[in-house]
């Protein structure tokens, strides 16, 4: 059963890499970012939206640590 798991994450896995290399791949275009007065030099549109990907990918487990750190000092004042 553990090697049909895992057989299985690996091709979930691999699905999830083709994808990302099919969509870089198609998404060459050049584009420029501004933001409050401030661009950024023409880069490719898949490394901007890979780039607020990941930048997604640690705000989110970080607001949800300060969150629980948050919690713990009301109860702990409580």
């Amino acid at each position: 059963m553990r090697i049909l798991v895992r057989a299985l994450l690996g091709l979930v896995a691999l699905v999830v890499v083709a994808a990302t290399i099919i969509f870089i791949l198609e998404n060459q275009q050049p584009v420029s970012l501004a933001f409050l007065g401030w661009s950024a030099p023409q880069l490719s549109l898949a490394i901007l939206i890979v780039l607020a990907l990941l930048v997604g990918m640690l705000i989110g487990p970080a607001l949800s640590w300060a969150m629980s750190f948050r919690k713990k000092g009301k109860r702990a004042t409580v």
